[in-house]
């Protein structure tokens, strides 16, 4: 497999990583927004942060399939990139629902395509190097 194969790979692994987060971002949003009412950003940020440790663990293990032994250290960076990515992804929802009134959940998806961006080239920068 050449390089260029290689990254592609990557990409595509991390996207269906993505997509089974995004899958549990949404569903447990929704469960504390709608069902027990909670503020919207806050569960966002339930749904959000919840998904990113299933996140790390999946892509730790089959996208970057790496084996670093200080998982403390990896897994602090990993959610200090979350965090910024969280922040990011509530300032769009913020001003694609709160300002200009799109529905929820679109700007919540149009933030999340945003930030998959971001959290993967940071997560490959420093992360999960080898």
């Amino acid at each position: 497999m050449t390089l260029n194969q290689a990254f592609i790979f990557k990409i595509i692994k991390f996207g269906i990583v993505g997509f089974l987060g995004f899958v549990i971002d949404f569903g447990l949003t929704f469960v504390f927004k709608e069902k027990l009412k909670m503020n919207k950003f806050m569960a966002n940020a339930m749904g959000f942060l919840i998904s990113a440790v299933v996140n790390f663990t999946v892509n730790r293990i089959w996208t970057f399939e790496n084996h670093n032994p200080d998982l403390a250290m990896q897994f602090g960076k990993f959610m200090a990139i979350a965090s910024v990515a969280l922040m990011l992804n509530s300032f769009i929802i913020y001003i694609l629902n709160g300002k200009i009134r799109i529905n929820f959940y679109v700007s919540k998806i149009i933030a999340v395509l945003f930030v998959m961006f971001y959290n993967f080239i940071m997560n490959s920068l420093f992360t999960f190097v080898k």
